[in-house]
């Protein structure tokens, strides 16, 4: 009876054991590489704006590969390395490099995304690896159209810096669902849109701009943010050409909308735009 019971004791106490090793697992941090730098930003400040602001927000790592040239043809060593990206679970692209033009080194950035490596594109990295008559449309294909078609939407430029109108129309999609609208500080940047690929629009962007003969102020409209399915894979990609000053970039509404952008990419956000279980900060 004594042998019997210390066998049901022993098998209590396994059970016991497999339970709570089970309840102290935790969820690993999602790893984020952000590779950032180049012309025309802050970028000294802004990369640690970004890391902390994401940081605070889910359980995540940020790793970030920095370029500290302010010219538009910043390289970086991180996209040159064998299987760059297989170490992430999200790259986050917000670098400035218009000039940077080799196609070989292009095509090693996108082959990770190509093969299912989810992406973020912040601002200017939607100006950058042009060549080309970049002010055109591209045609689909091309051999300057292939960064753009990874963004799912070409831009060539933008308008004055002044203060941006933001409207967070397509309230159905989880990235966006509950998001206010808001109106930027004076200085900020709306992109024009020279060719939309087949993307879901999410936000919109408009700024009442004065023309320079006339004097009369117009409104002027484009396209902010969006998501891509990109390639064979339909890898996750989330845009947005939000985030010039770093006044912009600092401000919780933009820190908030960025990271459900970056859970949805990795498929770790819910209908309800708020991170799945195990993803959240309290």
């Amino acid at each position: 009876m004594l042998s019997l019971y210390k066998k049901t004791l022993a098998a209590g106490l396994i059970v016991f054991c497999a339970i709570t090793s089970l309840a102290g697992e935790t969820t690993k941090p999602l790893k984020v590489l952000l590779v950032i730098g180049g012309c025309c930003h802050d970028y000294a400040t802004q990369k640690d704006l970004l890391k902390n602001g994401i940081e605070a927000r889910i359980n995540a790592t940020v790793e970030i590969a920095y370029n500290d040239t302010k010219g538009t043809k910043p390289v970086f060593e991180a996209y040159q390395k064998p299987n760059w990206a297989d170490a992430y679970d999200v790259i986050i692209h917000d670098e400035c490099a218009a000039d940077v033009t080799e196609p070989a080194y292009v095509e090693g950035i996108l082959k990770a995304h190509r093969d299912g490596k989810p992406a973020v594109n912040l601002h200017c990295a939607m100006h950058s690896y042009r060549w080309g008559n970049y002010k055109e449309p591209v045609t689909e294909g091309a051999d300057n159209a292939h960064w753009f078609e990874m963004i799912g939407l070409q831009s060539s430029g933008h308008g004055p810096k002044l203060a941006l109108d933001i409207s967070f129309f397509n309230q159905e999609n989880p990235i966006t669902k509950g998001l206010t609208d808001w109106t930027t500080i004076p200085n900020e940047e709306l992109y024009n849109n020279v060719k939309i690929f087949q993307i879901t629009p999410l936000v919109r962007g408009s700024q009442m701009v004065k023309d320079k003969k006339t004097g009369v102020e117009n409104k002027v409209e484009a396209i902010i943010a969006w998501t891509n399915l990109y390639g064979p894979n339909k890898t996750r990609i989330f845009s947005t050409t939000l985030g010039h000053d770093n006044k912009t970039v600092a401000d919780d509404r933009y820190l908030d909308f960025i990271t459900r952008g970056l859970l949805w990419s990795v498929n770790r956000l819910g209908p309800d735009g708020k991170p799945e279980a195990g993803y959240g900060k309290k």
